[in-house]
């Protein structure tokens, strides 16, 4: 191993460890070594303040033992919280992130998928938008809620399965008719399924619904102006809605209290995603929980696989239903 300039080197390390030179290169080339010489390297590099050269091993075994991970920006709560899941399941493997925003810039994407070729990582995990991208066939690949082909795991929450619990939710809560607005999306994407879900469990249950779909890239202030439309003597013709995303009922439920429209009195509101106030405090609304932390070790688990042509097209986790004070619980 190449070291500092007058620092330790990998045989100072060893005598420190009291191991053989070569477990010491096992250990640091990731190699299967027993746990116990394992703490010993580890405990003497730490001790000696050892430091080794990345890309030299990267040439010699040709890992970096680096992950990708390609997402629009951590503002978004559920992205944080993501981005924050996905480190922690790397850092327990002894595996590096590489993070990359995106700002929903398509241009961008493609421009870090090369990067993370050129830079050798060992594996890309990536929530994208752009239509056109093109899978890297060298590097294990995996996507988090769209699915490219039955070659490119897909990990997602049960976005069909929320769907019906919102709609199974607000029949049990009382709710006599029901709104579901969403911003749609042109690609062909898991959070679609809401919907799908939504509507299916209505019939089911027999709750009267309507749907309204922005497009994809239309403000959110479209959403206030449909309901300003259908409002009528102070009141809207529906006492239940299911919002696409926790973010968008957060802004609805301050559009319908400037309207007079008590939450959740007059209306009950659920969205989707689970966000939490700070991080890890109350929920900003009542919600169909995504299991963020399940999905962030299972993209982890799953791009480093030995055997990913074996796993699944589609992992689809288990959601729940939580509430969070904008519905009558």
């Amino acid at each position: 191993m190449t070291k500092a300039h007058n620092g330790p080197t990998m045989a100072d390390v060893a005598r420190e460890a009291g191991v053989a030179l070569g477990t010491v290169s096992r250990v640091i080339n990731g190699e299967q070594v027993g746990e116990a010489y394992k703490t010993k390297v580890e405990e003497a590099i730490q001790k000696l303040g050892y430091r080794y050269n990345v890309s030299g091993r990267a040439l010699r075994t040709d890992r970096t033992n680096t992950i990708a991970v390609i997402i629009p920006n951590t503002i978004n709560p559920y992205f944080a919280a993501l981005v924050h899941h996905l480190n922690v399941a790397l850092e327990k493997r002894d595996k590096k992130m590489m993070l990359c925003f995106t700002e929903y810039d398509r241009g961008r994407e493609i421009e870090f998928i090369h990067m993370a070729q050129q830079n050798r990582v060992d594996g890309i995990i990536a929530l994208t938008y752009n239509p056109k991208l093109t899978i890297p066939e060298d590097i294990p690949f995996v996507t988090i809620d769209r699915f490219f082909s039955s070659s490119v795991p897909c990990i997602a929450a049960d976005n069909f399965g929320g769907g019906m619990i919102a709609a199974r939710k607000l029949k049990e809560l009382g709710c006599t008719s029901a709104l579901f607005m969403r911003i749609g999306s042109t690609l062909v994407n898991e959070p679609s399924k809401r919907k799908d879900g939504f509507v299916s469990g209505c019939v089911e249950v027999g709750l009267p619904f309507e749907t309204m779909i922005l497009e994809d890239g239309q403000p959110l202030d479209a959403f206030d102006r449909f309901l300003e439309s259908r409002m009528k003597d102070g009141k809207l013709p529906f006492d239940g809605l299911f919002m696409g995303t926790d973010y968008q009922a957060w802004h609805i439920i301050k559009t319908l209290r400037r309207l007079g429209i008590r939450v959740p009195e007059d209306v009950q509101v659920i969205g989707f995603d689970g966000i939490r106030m700070f991080g890890d405090q109350e929920l900003i609304v009542s919600t169909i929980v995504q299991p963020v932390q399940e999905i962030a070790e299972t993209c982890v688990s799953t791009v480093l696989s030995k055997h990913l042509s074996n796993v699944p097209s589609l992992i689809c986790l288990p959601v729940r239903y939580a509430a969070g004070g904008t519905t009558k619980e």
